[in-house]
């Protein structure tokens, strides 16, 4: 029970308690004015009777009140509700957009990677075929130079052993 509660509660009981104690003076009949006329009533039944409407009155008040704040809170709990699953769909959008644009620059850099593999390939064919070509051309330079070579000494005569030949230069 909170604080305000019990002091209402013990307010509630003292205005019972001189109630009960000072019953007979609030019953005992008086001559009272109520604006036009004047009656013979028991003043103090009447200001106890309007404050108990009084206490009734505030108390619907307050229960109007904490419904109203109920009602509002549900409201608010459904629209923050609502808010937060937009702001989760949101956020999955854009991870899922996150996700899309990474696979784009992936496939990308995987078909920029092939190009330059393929490039690389190409230069490293058409290196090997130039490295080809000038290795069969050294090949023949080295098949004619050693042609030349067996042609000039299959035209030299043979010497024999105390003759000299003369040889030509290169």
């Amino acid at each position: 029970m909170g604080l305000r509660t019990g002091v209402l509660f013990v307010v509630v009981l003292l205005i019972a308690a001189l109630a009960a104690l000072n019953w007979g003076v609030l019953v005992e009949p008086t001559l009272m004015s109520i604006g036009l006329m004047q009656i013979n009533a028991p003043f103090g039944l009447i200001m106890l009777g309007l404050t108990t409407l009084l206490a009734v009155f505030f108390l619907a008040y307050v229960i109007y009140l904490q419904s109203t704040v109920l009602i509002d809170g549900r409201r608010h709990t459904k629209e923050m509700q609502a808010q937060r699953e937009l702001a989760d769909k949101a956020e999955a959008s854009r991870f899922t957009e996150l996700r899309s644009f990474l696979e784009a620059q992936e496939q990308a850099r995987v078909a920029q990677s092939n190009q330059r593999q393929a490039a690389l390939l190409a230069r490293i064919e058409q290196l090997e075929a130039t490295f080809r070509l000038r290795a069969d051309q050294s090949d023949h330079t080295t098949a004619a130079h050693v042609g030349q070579l067996e042609d000039r000494f299959d035209g030299r005569p043979t010497a024999t052993l105390g003759e000299v030949v003369p040889t030509r230069p290169f």
